[in-house]
């Protein structure tokens, strides 16, 4: 997948995030998961962007294992969302699908980055 299909890819998740915390329920369960949810899971995007302006090698790959564990946080709240049943369990399947295969694809990133920099 190239920079600009990530891209386009990852602020949509970042928007399907958004408006999934949207729906939270208005109480402070929704408020904190939702606060937390969003800001982990738009950031990752934000972070790719910086990633493709890398000087270096090294910073790429740092800036991309932030993306990876800015992924790996906004699963955990996903699924966490989800075990509490705050959300239909439907509403949630394909985001948290869309979340792994992110996690996926930038843990492969960085493995491979570091392997070709040796």
């Amino acid at each position: 997948m190239d920079s600009k299909a990530l891209n386009k890819r990852l602020k949509d998740f970042a928007i399907r995030t958004i408006r999934l915390t949207a729906a939270l329920p208005d109480n402070k369960v929704g408020r904190v998961l939702g606060s937390q949810l969003v800001r982990s899971g738009t950031s990752i995007g934000a972070n790719y962007r910086e990633a493709l302006r890398a000087s270096s090698r090294k910073q790429f790959v740092y800036t991309v294992q932030i993306c990876l564990r800015e992924a790996d946080e906004t699963n955990y709240w996903l699924e966490s969302i989800q075990e509490s049943e705050l959300i239909k369990p439907n509403r949630l399947t394909m985001l948290l699908k869309e979340c792994n295969e992110l996690i996926a694809i930038f843990a492969a990133t960085v493995k491979t980055t570091k392997r070709t920099a040796q």
